[in-house]
């Protein structure tokens, strides 16, 4: 049987009044699936191959579709809820069912029209996609994949009062410190991050910054851009505060003195009384 909650490539084995159906190489019975006729492709030939996504329809049978959803199988994802029940809560993810969620599988009861990170599984009694809000189940920190300094995908799960807890590459849970944090950041938000450090107990700390050395020059050259949009002149210093330098850059002030230092080493700025300026 086609794996449900995936993208497959199939191609067009015949056309009947219901819709297409397609089939995959093996050519056998459990291995195809219908593409109803409001998805069908203005103009084909069989044998023609096409990528569809398998899901299970209202009536619970595998059906396809070349819609994207904004979820699959074994993916976190940040959804709109558009419905709740007496049987549980059903998420807007891009198809015309709506992908459910379980009372028991809400963090907190789900409000029609809020929006949830969630993790998009199979629940192995109904064979059905469901959804999960506590998000936390589905990481693991017991044997860690990454490294120190190694570049990461994150996915803001919730704001702590030391940091942002943050979901590493969709397998480990990390965190970020607040020190460390020189944007705005929201949950479900994705972006790119590097590991700070990992702890004895499998915690990781996570930096939205190239850690020491490595972020001098990406920080030198974002300097140097700022100074080419403010006609060659920074009225910053080593005496500004940190939140005028993370206004005006989105660095750290110990991020901003290397990165002068670097500049002003390479004779491309010069240090005055009252800023930085292109030489």
């Amino acid at each position: 049987m086609l794996s449900i909650g995936q993208f497959h490539t199939l191609k067009i084995d015949r056309d009947t009044p219901p819709g297409l159906f397609l089939k995959d190489d093996t050519g056998e019975k459990d291995n195809e699936v219908l593409l109803p006729n409001k998805y069908k492709p203005e103009s084909f030939e069989l044998e023609d191959e096409i990528e569809v996504f398998v899901y299970l329809d209202h009536d619970e049978r595998p059906v396809a579709t070349n819609l994207k959803p904004y979820v699959k199988l074994d993916e976190f994802a940040f959804l709109k809820c558009v419905e709740v029940n007496q049987i549980g809560a059903f998420l807007d993810w891009g198809l015309e069912k709506h992908l459910f969620v379980p009372y028991k599988e809400q963090a907190y009861p789900m409000k029609e029209g809020n929006w949830y990170l969630i993790f998009c599984y199979l629940d192995e009694e109904t064979e059905r996609l469901v959804a999960s809000s506590k998000v936390n189940h589905f990481l693991d920190n017991t044997e860690l994949t990454v490294e120190p300094f190694e570049k990461v995908n994150l996915i803001v799960t919730n704001k702590t009062d030391i940091g942002f807890n943050l979901i590493v590459n969709e397998i480990h849970q990390g965190l970020v410190y607040h020190d460390d944090v020189f944007q705005d950041l929201k949950t479900g938000d994705k972006l790119e991050g590097w590991v700070k450090k990992t702890r004895t107990d499998n915690k990781i700390d996570i930096t939205l910054q190239r850690p020491g050395y490595r972020s001098i020059e990406p920080n030198a050259d974002a300097v140097m851009a700022e100074l080419e949009m403010s006609n060659g002149f920074l009225p910053l210093t080593d005496k500004s505060s940190p939140d005028e330098i993370k206004a005006k850059l989105g660095i750290s002030k110990k991020s901003f003195k290397k990165a002068i230092g670097m500049l002003y080493k390479k004779r491309l700025v010069s240090i005055e009384e009252d800023g930085i300026r292109i030489i």
